[in-house]
């Protein structure tokens, strides 16, 4: 009454075996040609660089009026003179009084900590300044 079969791996064919890339290959070129013709209509937020100028800019000198250096460990020296937070709140508002509003110059070490760009930034801004460069090494 009931028959046996008897499965065998062998006569599976090899061509049952393939899988049909022919779906995937349309999938792949639908694709491509969405992207070519929607790339062009996309805007890409561009920033406006300005050339480089010899009359504009003025050079990156040591001994300006004022040098501010924040070093690896968060100090913060003033015309080479280590001054906390608070003392360069006070030193920026007697440096401004006196010189006017002449444009800082700040070296900030990569490795210091933001929160202390923000803290100098902050102080500069308190005392009057207008102008705050922000000097950094290339590499």
């Amino acid at each position: 009454m009931r028959q046996k079969r008897h499965f065998s791996y062998q006569e599976v064919s090899s061509e049952e075996n393939l899988v049909n890339l022919t779906p995937l290959i349309d999938v792949v070129f639908v694709v491509l040609i969405l992207f070519i013709l929607i790339a062009p209509m996309v805007e890409a937020d561009r920033v406006q660089l300005s050339f480089f100028s010899s009359e504009l800019t003025h050079p990156v000198h040591e001994n300006a009026i004022a040098t501010i250096y924040v070093h690896e460990d968060n100090s913060i020296w003033l015309n080479q003179t280590k001054i906390s937070e608070t003392q360069l709140m006070h030193c920026l508002k007697d440096l401004h009084q006196k010189q006017g509003n002449v444009p800082l110059q700040l070296f900030h070490d990569k490795r210091a900590q933001f929160g202390v760009y923000q803290s100098v930034k902050n102080a500069a801004e308190l005392a009057g300044f207008e102008q705050l460069d922000v000097i950094v090494k290339s590499g």
